[in-house]
């Protein structure tokens, strides 16, 4: 009977090490798909139109958001098997991400918005000069 213990001991210790192992790829995939600094900083653009639509662009998370999704889940079901000995560091990690990724997606938002925005504001500034003409 030890024996059968010590196998599932040793089956359950090495299913630990892979769930980690997966949370933490997939915690590093969702970095990687993260924005570069410079790309949300840098521009060439000839307007401020062209700024925005820059901006917008580079503020894409692109499948960050799916790898995190799958961190957290690996993550839910390690820590509910009682299978990591110390996670507060992934714990740490998945919350840190999660919060960026939203900060990157409010700030596509607010870039798509006023990328829609200027352009009708240009326009109705051009009407109300012309019609002081």
């Amino acid at each position: 009977m030890s024996q059968t213990t010590l196998g599932d001991d040793e089956l359950f210790g090495e299913a630990a090490d892979e769930m980690r192992a997966d949370v933490e790829e997939h915690l590093a995939a969702a970095r990687a798909e993260l924005p570069d600094a410079d790309e949300i900083w840098e521009t060439e653009a000839d307007n401020v139109l062209g700024v925005l639509n820059g901006l917008r662009s580079a503020l894409d998370a692109g499948e960050a958001e799916d790898h995190l999704r799958q961190a957290k889940k690996w993550y839910t079901m390690g820590e509910r098997a009682d299978a990591f000995e110390d996670a507060a560091d992934l714990a740490a990690a998945i919350e840190d991400l999660e919060a960026l990724i939203e900060t990157i997606s409010e700030a596509h938002d607010d870039a798509s918005d006023l990328a829609n925005t200027v352009p009708e504001l240009r326009g109705s500034l051009e009407d109300l000069d012309a019609d002081e003409e």
